[in-house]
């Protein structure tokens, strides 16, 4: 038919009058956004606030999930920035008992008298962060190595990872776990036969190649001898293997250590033994090793996304304490925890040296490097902490300075998890 030709007349489809009256269809939509409306309004005034989040929460969720709304818009939503807000049964969704988590982060097992803590959601500026989905992240990781690299905050989103991923009923088995001569799992292997998915946590504090301290708990933090122009050598020998990869190095470069390249030393950060004029700092360190993992996992041309995680700030803020702090229930509200400047700084150095690392990489490049950015949402969770309890009654004997200084990791199951709802929406975007 031409673009302007009309129709075939045909009599016989005449159009039957209807008899009795009827409603027109665009006032019927009127009364049902009015009636909705006024529902709405009943809720958000005359309700508790957790009533109100337990009915809008799915109702959103439903509206993204049919629409797409928030997801075929990643960018214009900001997860970096947002509240936690109360959500009953959102974080309950696997027993860090019943799956593969290191002893001290089980809050459960280790006798954590509430379990509120894992009634809370993150909620972004401006747009909703679906939950994990561990169907939808195994089927987009189908066939590939996830590997998590860095220090025990990524560790503690590897087992969050794993346990996420068993705790919806796929079947897992843990392949490998080195604990190294730490004493600690420094090498750790999960695999999901189902999709063919592995998932691995490497022990990589500096993220390249580091002794000392890094692989001896005994040694004074400054003892950190760190060669920033190689790889790790627990992970960078699997590096060609690696589809996803997590890296993350926190606070390790703030603690001190004598850096290397090509063998000599260019400097340290804070060791007293040692030239003051030669300490460069952490900034600069932290810059070379994240390029140094990022041109190797980059120049192989095999495709692959590398995601590369903001620090977990310490939760040790002026006028904290242990006592006060860890037992807390409830999460910070958006004023009353502010972010310190060094905080600031090293995440704006992440995201600076991801774009440096796309630039490197050029248009169309086969290695993909985005930005986990969990700062904030970390920042405004005290409540995770596990290392209170790792006692019984944790509050009833001196509390050992090593614990009472160790306020950054997360109970499991707990807040970490967010960190995984996050992966799991970077990994299923579209690249930009």
């Amino acid at each position: 038919m031409g673009a302007h030709e009309q129709p075939p007349h045909h009599p016989h489809k005449q159009k039957t009058p209807r008899s009795g009256y009827s409603v027109p269809r665009p006032v019927c939509a009127w009364l049902a956004c009015g009636f909705v409306s006024l529902a709405l309004l009943h809720l958000l005034c005359c309700t508790p606030p957790g009533t109100q989040d337990a009915v809008l929460s799915p109702l959103l969720q439903y509206v993204d999930d049919t629409y797409n709304f928030v997801s075929s818009g990643p960018r214009s939503c900001n997860y970096s920035e947002g509240r936690w807000v109360y959500a009953p049964g959102h974080a309950r969704r696997y027993n860090g008992t019943e799956c593969d988590v290191k002893e001290s982060h089980d809050c459960l097992r280790n006798g954590r008298p509430d379990t509120g803590y894992l009634d809370w959601r993150w909620q972004p500026a401006g747009c909703r962060l679906p939950a994990f989905d561990a169907g939808a992240f195994l089927s987009a990781a189908r066939g590939k190595h996830v590997a998590l690299v860095g220090d025990s905050m990524v560790r503690n989103q590897a087992q969050s990872l794993a346990c996420l991923l068993a705790g919806a009923g796929f079947p897992h088995r843990v392949v490998y776990r080195d604990a190294g001569p730490r004493g600690k799992p420094d090498l750790w292997r999960w695999a999901f036969p189902t999709h063919g998915v592995t998932v691995s946590f490497y022990w990589a504090p500096f993220v390249a190649r580091a002794t000392g301290k890094a692989l001896n708990d005994t040694l004074p933090q400054s003892m950190n001898h760190v060669h920033l122009d190689a790889a790790d050598d627990l992970w960078g020998a699997d590096a060609d293997t690696m589809d996803v990869v997590v890296l993350g190095t926190g606070h390790w470069p703030l603690n001190g250590a004598i850096y290397y390249v090509n063998g000599e030393v260019i400097g340290h950060h804070v060791h007293d033994e040692l030239d003051p004029a030669m300490d460069i700092g952490y900034t600069r360190p932290m810059r070379m090793a994240y390029r140094t993992a990022l041109d190797r996992l980059s120049r192989s041309g095999r495709p692959r996304t590398v995601v590369l995680a903001t620090l977990s700030p310490g939760h040790r803020y002026e006028g904290d304490t242990l006592a006060t702090m860890c037992p807390r229930k409830a999460p910070y509200e958006e004023g009353e925890h502010e972010l310190r400047d060094i905080d600031r700084e090293l995440v704006g150095l992440v995201y600076e040296e991801a774009e440096a690392a796309r630039a490197r990489n050029g248009e169309g490049g086969a290695t993909r490097v985005e930005v986990l950015d969990v700062t904030k949402l970390a920042a405004m969770r005290p409540d995770g902490h596990p290392g209170a309890y790792m006692h019984r009654d944790p509050f009833a004997h001196e509390v050992q300075p090593w614990m009472a200084a160790d306020c950054v990791h997360f109970c499991l199951p707990g807040p970490v998890d967010t960190f995984n709802e996050i992966l799991q929406h970077i990994l299923m975007r579209k690249r930009r």
